[in-house]
């Protein structure tokens, strides 16, 4: 089994940019500092809905400078490649503000249907594997799945097949020793799932990570991080 990392390194450089969508507060707020940097943070629903509308609009605004030039990306300076990272995306995609709702499932289906061309990418994640939980699941060629409890939800996940394929997700360990960061990997360019492990990235690293990048320009801030 590769010890193998599938977000690996962020290179934080002027040639990309990193979105965070984080409405628990908890999993990319350790980060932020990082994020503010680099690109953008949002938490509440309305800031994360106005965070993928100017998303859309810098990935389309990229696309009709593009258009009859060129058609692969090429991260530079002025048209830097973009991730954006969803976290809890069945909570953002299931709001009970119609309008809002409709505003996140259309910017993140438009930025997943035409933002790969232009250099733009979203990374989401969900802890409930039910189809109707994500509409739009099948936009994501490319997924992740942990443990889950019971088999039928791996198909759900990674696709028709995958748990006939060998991805026994069901049966990684729950013990943290053993099944931490065990997951299965299926890609788009290959059907047979791949059994991974992720590396240990703890809060202490983290929040060194965050006092490297932004050593010089938010000093006063960093001192009153949490520990």
């Amino acid at each position: 089994m590769p010890d193998w990392n599938p977000f690996p390194p962020v290179q934080f450089t002027a040639c990309k940019l990193v979105l965070a969508a984080d409405p628990k507060l908890m999993e990319l707020a350790y980060g932020r500092v990082i994020f503010d940097t680099y690109g953008a943070y949002a938490a509440d629903p309305v800031s994360i809905a106005d965070m993928l509308d100017q998303a859309v609009a810098d990935m389309q605004h990229r696309a009709a400078a593009f258009a009859g030039r060129q058609r692969d990306h090429t991260p530079t300076t002025e048209h830097p490649f973009t991730e954006i990272v969803v976290d809890e995306v069945a909570f953002l995609t299931y709001q009970p503000d119609k309008t809002l709702r409709t505003r996140i499932m259309a910017a993140l289906a438009t930025l997943t249907t035409q933002g790969r061309a232009v250099g733009y990418a979203v990374v989401a994640a969900l802890q409930d594997p039910r189809k109707d939980v994500l509409a739009i699941r099948n936009l994501f060629p490319d997924r992740i799945a942990m443990r889950l409890d019971e088999p039928e939800q791996v198909d759900m996940v990674l696709g028709d097949g995958a748990r006939n394929r060998g991805a026994a997700c069901e049966l990684i360990s729950t013990d943290p020793a053993v099944g931490a960061g065990v997951a299965f990997v299926r890609v788009e360019a290959d059907p047979d799932p791949v059994r991974v492990r992720a590396g240990w990235v703890s809060d202490a690293d983290i929040r060194a990570m965050a006092y490297q990048v932004a050593e010089d320009t938010r000093p006063l801030e960093l001192e009153a991080m949490p520990v």
